[in-house]
């Protein structure tokens, strides 16, 4: 097989920013760097947006439970950066009505004070007017929530998203600026100048094998969870920085709750929120939050994860979900600060704001945050890059830099998601109207969207279409499996690539779907629970 995408980069160039990590963070920064004009490479050892950045609650927002906390300074930002977000990518990030459901009236009285507090901190950023709603427009609104009991309801808004897309989009726009991003690109050692300064990284293509080496005058540690991994590789004795945090979603019919405004569960048994949200025409509902001591690239589900999300969805619905309703069952981890004193055992006394250090001499460390507030992390990060090493000082301007493929939303078609490549596919059918064919009869998702993923979305196996561009593994795995043959074979000839590459790629994506179809009784190896 070929490599699809460019990956011949001579070795004696000198970049200004080499980044490590195409997560949210990392392709943010790449963004940021490259729009301000500075030489930019970024490498990631998988897929972009493989980990964290694809997993998470698919939530554009300020944060309801960090202003419970008392933390003003970070839900404005917060907001600010909703607000930049869904003018920035307008086709990716939607305005979206949660209701929190009341059952007694001091409930009423807490959350419609608190969530004006929240309206007025967005500003000019508003997405709308927090509003009581009787138990009756409640029940109009969401035919699904529990009556029993229900004295009425709490309506705010807040954004909606989809994560992976949003960063193949963030991809697209810093290469469009002039930087070069490189996936399934390793990094296995970084390299040092004879001050003792890190000058650069050294490299595997993990699809071809090929190794690089790449000289940069800063090195930009942007991995998540993985950030401990490239802090080892300058110093083995260095401390933790990172404490994963695991959240666990499980996905329904939408029928569980049967509206299009989202659910918001404002304390659970264990003191933590819960949300479910209306996605990709199914119901997302989570999460957990459990500290680990181990990651990996494909975490793992544990049993009692799945069985406080079920149990506390069927205290709210009218319909209790059972196992064999959930579609697809997926877990990201949080890559949170590490506590410094005490056992920081409990992950509420980790921080969820970003850390940003100078790791050593010419390698600087960006950990923490989340999705929404990505551009101000990765506006900060270059900052700080350009007084270590003596950068020309230029100003960042994503603040109103759209985002590729940003357009208002065309109808209700799914196909909005592409935003002004929409088009350009559609294109593509017609020219090519063999490609109309679509890969699923339950599903929309056409030939033409593998084919269009694989030329200009980066996307180099099955699991880069069915898991990040298409989405369908993680609303339902066991489709994905159905549609894993016929996308294997449209790759392969986009790829150059024979029978055995096809059959192999079909049998290392039904394998990791297997981990997203949820069994109680499955004998796969649970994470390691921190202690």
């Amino acid at each position: 097989m070929k490599r699809l995408h460019n990956t011949n980069i001579p070795e004696n160039e000198i970049w200004d920013l080499v980044i490590i990590g195409g997560g949210a963070t990392g392709l943010g920064t790449a963004l940021d760097s490259a729009s301000r004009g500075f030489k930019t490479l970024l490498v990631e050892q998988s897929d972009f947006a493989k980990g964290t950045s694809s997993r998470s609650t698919k939530l554009v927002h300020g944060g309801v439970r960090y202003l419970a906390q008392g933390d003003i300074g970070l839900v404005r930002h917060a907001l600010k950066e909703r607000g930049l977000l869904q003018q920035n990518a307008k086709h990716l990030v939607d305005k979206e009505e949660f209701i929190i459901p009341c059952y007694d009236w001091f409930s009423v009285t807490k959350y419609l004070v608190g969530l004006t507090l929240y309206d007025w901190l967005s500003g000019k950023f508003s997405f709308g007017k927090s509003k009581f709603f009787s138990k009756e427009q409640t029940l109009n609104i969401m035919p699904g929530i529990k009556a029993e009991g229900l004295k009425g309801s709490i309506r705010y808004f807040d954004g909606k998203f989809d994560d992976a897309r949003l960063a193949i989009n963030i991809a697209q726009t810093a290469t469009e600026q002039g930087a070069t991003l490189l996936n399934y690109t390793k990094v296995t050692n970084l390299i040092k100048d004879s001050s003792g300064k890190i000058s650069g990284i050294e490299t595997e293509d993990t699809l071809t094998g090929k190794t690089n080496t790449f000289h940069g005058k800063v090195v930009i540690n942007a991995t998540g969870v993985f950030v401990d991994e490239i802090l080892h590789m300058n110093n083995p004795q260095s401390k933790k920085m990172v404490r994963p945090s695991q959240g666990v979603h499980v996905v329904f019919e939408k029928s569980f709750l049967n509206s299009n405004s989202a659910l918001m569960i404002p304390k659970t048994s264990d003191g933590r929120v819960l949300f479910a949200v209306p996605w990709h025409n199914h119901l997302l509902v989570g999460t957990t939050d459990t500290p680990l001591n181990e990651h990996s690239l494909e975490p793992r589900a544990l049993k009692e994860e799945v069985d406080f999300i079920m149990n506390t969805a069927s205290a709210y619905f009218n319909r209790k979900p059972l196992e064999r309703d959930i579609l697809s069952v997926f877990s990201g981890l949080r890559p949170l600060a590490a506590p410094t004193s005490g056992d920081g055992n409990s992950t509420k006394e980790i921080s969820r704001d970003h850390k940003l250090i100078i790791s050593a001499p010419g390698l600087i460390t960006i950990t923490g945050g989340k999705w929404t507030t990505y551009r101000r992390m990765a506006e900060e990060t270059v900052d700080l890059a350009i007084k270590h090493v003596g950068l020309e000082t230029k100003a960042c301007v994503t603040e109103n830099l759209a985002i590729h493929g940003s357009a208002e939303p065309n109808g209700d078609s799914y196909m909005n998601i592409y935003g002004t490549d929409r088009v350009e596919i559609e294109f593509l059918m017609e020219a090519e109207p063999e490609f109309k064919v679509k890969l699923h009869p339950q599903y929309p998702y056409t030939e033409a969207e593998v084919v269009w993923s694989a030329r200009h979305e980066m996307a180099e196996t099955v699991e880069d279409i069915l898991s990040r561009r298409l989405r369908i593994l993680f609303i339902d795995a066991q489709a994905s499996k159905q549609m894993s043959t016929r996308v294997a074979a449209l790759l392969a000839k986009e790829l150059n690539a024979d029978k055995n590459w096809e059959n192999n790629q079909i049998e290392i994506f039904n394998t990791l779907a297997d981990g997203y179809i949820y069994n109680s009784n499955s004998n796969v190896e649970q994470p390691e629970l921190a202690n």
